[in-house]
């Protein structure tokens, strides 16, 4: 996500659990890093041990020499890698124009168009001569936010009805198709497949919340449908072959009261929002007059790529917050397991387990993401977890899920998803973000990317998974499900990596990376061969400064999860983000996603703001649309034609 785009005050109303001896507190935490393998043994669950030197030490598994840090204002790889340009905002989706140098495109034609600050993606292969081909699919593409002073001519002056609806054509998600040719990856024009998912496209309502009174408005009065999907951050992909799209920071396009109810301070709905100024000209999104219309975001939407006449389906049964991911995987008797974080200061990681299995070729599977258990996660401060389930009438020390709370049904669980997780107790969390499984041992691994508000005097809530004060530059916990089964409610936890800066003066900030060090983690992926993918995001205004001064541009690196050893294979262009992350099935391309390069302080078009600090991509790649700086796809590719990360 984008790293300045969270609220600046945690809306977690519970108390912070606190141990009466901070300096325990403290000693504990120190113990669990440092025997990242041995608290874990105690348990039955064993993870990996990070201890230097152990496994292959970032050798075969780390196959290409790390590059230094950069402030170019270029995509940076190691030698022998190249990349090209893909897919670019104002690029054509498949038949419309392309985008203009000056931004005039109309909002008609943004809809037809690349969105704005591309995030999560995922590749869907052709079944090309009956199996998987790897030149040949569909990239499924967020579209997380918009930057209204690039977007527009003139930025938000002379704000109309046609901005905002631009605005609103510019988030969502891109379907396209792609083709591997001699000339490198293409995108297929036209294409039967290619479609664009805005904030004004028709979506069913699924799940427990279906029907809600909440979610009823004067235009849909039974509940069941809404207009689109917005601040689309990161993903998930089924076994079924359907894309899952995350709604995040869905509270800032809405104007609330000036004294707002309870439930919407909880999740951030106030009278400011983030500046985009929608309700202006589409009062849905004030929520003064339409109270219900921001209870019908903040869901994990279902998108089946290959039916583009399908409406997207807001998936309630995995609850309302601000959805960073939705990572899939399955349990040992094939249910579905959805593994999600709520990406905002003190807020928490959760699991949906589905009621049926998923039986490839037999079986409906469009309602498996509907019923089934939400859990969310409580970090003991012994290394050991638990998963506390999130069901109607399911009773607490801090309160049931019951009539007298507020829990009338499921629906309202659902919806009320962060004051349910309130009163179960779970363990507040330094921002959590993407999740990623290993392919082999099952073990999951989730980025807190940062929190600045951990362990103040007014924010005191230290605790053994989030150890670290004033934690500005992150870090990486991981976990293994009890019997290795995904559906367990039991698992055992520990520390995979400290971010910071080795050269820090301040100890607490060095970090305890082995290899090249990074801040601020935040896209996660395994490849095929177990590697860890690891993107970071900091913010704009922090980039090559302060404690960030020797970390250069957002950067992609790799880890050995065996032994720790880190190495950086990417940099970015000035101001970006590095994000969504997927592979061809031979391993022999890596599409990547480069948000909001040059994005500067006066995203929101204030001409007393800096200009863009960035002329990527136009500066990088000839024939890339000029003018402003645009996020992208890229594709990265080995020079040799070998897999970019050989098993």
């Amino acid at each position: 996500m984008k790293n300045t785009c969270f609220d600046p005050v945690d809306r977690n109303t519970a108390a912070l659990a606190t141990l009466a001896d901070p300096f325990r507190r403290r000693l504990l935490s120190a113990a669990v890093l440092a025997t990242a393998g041995g608290t874990l043994a105690a348990t039955g669950l064993p993870l990996p041990s990070l201890a230097a030197g152990a496994g292959r030490a970032g050798g075969a598994l780390l196959p290409f020499a790390g590059i230094a840090p950069s402030t170019e204002d270029r995509v940076v790889l190691p030698t022998g890698y190249r990349s090209e340009l893909l897919f670019a905002w104002g690029d054509p989706v498949s038949d419309g124009p392309r985008g203009r140098a000056d931004a005039s495109d109309s909002a008609l034609d943004q809809g037809r168009q690349a969105g704005m600050h591309h995030d999560g993606m995922h590749f869907f292969p052709a079944a090309d001569s009956g199996s998987p081909a790897s030149d040949h699919g569909l990239l499924c593409i967020n579209h997380e936010y918009t930057d209204d002073g690039l977007l527009h001519p003139g930025g938000m002056r002379d704000w109309s009805a046609e901005k905002v609806a631009k605005s609103k054509a510019a988030t969502g998600v891109s379907v396209i198709e792609v083709r591997r040719t001699d000339a490198g990856w293409r995108v297929v024009r036209p294409s039967r497949w290619a479609r664009r998912i805005t904030a004004d496209t028709p979506c069913r309502i699924a799940g427990p919340a279906r029907g809600h009174p909440a979610l009823t408005t004067a235009a849909d009065r039974r509940g069941e449908f809404v207009l689109g999907t917005l601040n689309n951050c990161a993903m998930g992909a089924t076994p079924w072959g359907t894309y899952l799209t995350c709604e995040e920071n869905f509270n800032g396009y809405f104007r609330g009261p000036p004294v707002p109810g309870a439930d919407q301070q909880r999740y951030g709905i106030n009278e400011k929002g983030f500046g985009f100024r929608w309700h202006e000209f589409d009062e849905r999104f004030d929520a003064t007059l339409h109270p219900n219309e921001p209870n019908r975001f903040g869901w994990v939407v279902e998108i089946d790529p290959w039916q583009p006449h399908k409406p997207p389906v807001k998936r309630t049964a995995l609850g309302r917050f601000k959805h960073e991911g939705a990572t899939v995987t399955l349990a040992r008797d094939r249910r579905v397991v959805v593994y999600m974080g709520d990406d905002e200061r003190f807020e928490y990681i959760y699991k949906f387990v589905s009621r049926r299995p998923y039986l490839p070729g037999r079986g409906d599977t469009s309602t498996l993401l509907d019923e089934g258990t939400l859990y969310v996660a409580r970090f003991d401060e012994d290394g050991k977890g638990r998963w506390l389930p999130l069901r109607h009438g399911e009773r607490y020390p801090n309160g049931a899920l019951s009539v007298e709370n507020g829990f009338a049904g499921p629906g309202d669980v659902v919806i009320r998803c962060r004051q349910a997780a309130d009163l179960a107790g779970a363990t507040k969390m330094d921002r959590p973000e993407w999740i990623a499984v290993a392919p082999t041992r099952g073990d999951v691994y989730v980025t807190l990317t940062n929190n600045s508000q951990r362990g103040t005097p007014e924010r005191p809530g230290l605790n053994a998974a989030n150890p670290r004060p004033a934690n500005i530059f992150g870090h990486i916990v991981r976990w293994r499900e009890g019997g290795s089964d995904a559906a367990a409610t039991r698992f055992a936890w520990d520390i995979f990596a400290l971010a910071g800066d080795p050269q820090n003066p301040d100890a607490a900030k060095r970090g305890n990376i082995k290899g090249d060090p990074y801040g601020s983690p935040d896209g996660l992926w395994f490849d095929a061969a177990g590697r860890l993918w690891i993107q970071t995001d900091v913010s704009t205004g922090t980039l090559n400064k302060g404690d960030y001064a020797n970390f250069g541009n957002n950067q992609m690196l790799v880890a050995d999860p065996t032994s720790g050893a880190t190495r950086r294979f990417m940099s970015g262009p000035n101001g970006c983000e590095i994000t969504g992350i997927t592979a061809s099935p031979d391993g022999r391309t890596l599409f990547v996603n480069i948000q909001h390069p040059g994005e500067s302080p006066g995203e929101r078009g204030d001409p007393e703001k800096p200009t863009a600090i960035s002329a990527w991509p136009a500066n990088q790649y000839p024939g890339a649309v000029g003018g402003r700086p645009r996020s992208a796809t890229i594709a990265i590719t080995r020079e040799d034609g070998y897999p970019v990360a050989p098993a």
